[in-house]
């Protein structure tokens, strides 16, 4: 008896293990609550996302329900240091629930602000949600380092560039070329060809990094 309840402490344990958290907060206005949150954690930067809210209220008994047109005298703005944008609240699937598109730009904390009436119950509230996190934290490979090979092929281009004149150079200054031949004409000739080659190589460079 005592190996079975052991068994199930520790099946229970793996499932609270593996059930995801979701670090959405909770405000109470008398007998509703409203829950606000990421929808897709963690929040990226860059990233299309949306701020969640889930508005239920106590029907009593522990029975709670869901709030349909809870945002019809509600409004929900989202909050960065000095600036604000009010956000524009659509209906989920689920009755109660509800979401609003939103672009995080950069790292960090954001507060909804909550004001107005709900269900003629006065609401004047301000959550601060997970902070936004940077888009690194899940890209692979990291973005910096397609640009750092970037900048390498272009100082390699540039290296070969100058190799190539250079031995340009002491070739023809190892020539002697009959009278009616003017070698620097063909030196310049050499170097003008070998920087039209390398131009193309640092265009190719420069097209692949507005295309990222």
């Amino acid at each position: 008896m005592r190996i079975i309840f052991t068994v199930f402490l520790v099946t229970v344990s793996l499932m609270m293990w593996f059930v995801p958290a979701f670090a959405h907060k909770t405000v109470t206005v008398e007998q509703y609550e409203i829950e606000v949150g990421w929808k897709d954690e963690p929040p990226l930067a860059g990233q299309q996302n949306a701020v969640f809210f889930s508005v239920t209220v106590d029907e009593g008994n522990g029975v709670k329900s869901g709030v349909t047109n809870a945002f019809k005298n509600l409004e929900a703005e989202v909050k960065s240091g000095g600036l604000t944008k009010q956000l524009d609240i659509l209906s989920d699937i689920k009755v109660g629930n509800y979401y609003a598109k939103i672009i995080p730009t950069k790292t960090g904390s954001l507060t909804i602000v909550l004001k107005g009436t709900l269900e003629g119950i006065p609401v004047n509230e301000q959550v601060t949600i997970e902070d936004v996190e940077s888009i690194d934290l899940l890209a692979f490979p990291p973005s910096g380092s397609s640009s750092g090979q970037d900048t390498d092929a272009i100082k390699n281009a540039l290296s070969v560039l100058q190799r190539d004149m250079a031995d340009v150079k002491a070739k023809i200054g190892n020539v002697q070329a009959p009278a009616n031949i003017d070698l620097s004409r063909t030196y310049d000739s050499g170097v003008f060809g070998i920087a039209i080659g390398t131009a193309g190589v640092i265009l190719a460079v420069i097209s692949m990094l507005k295309r990222k």
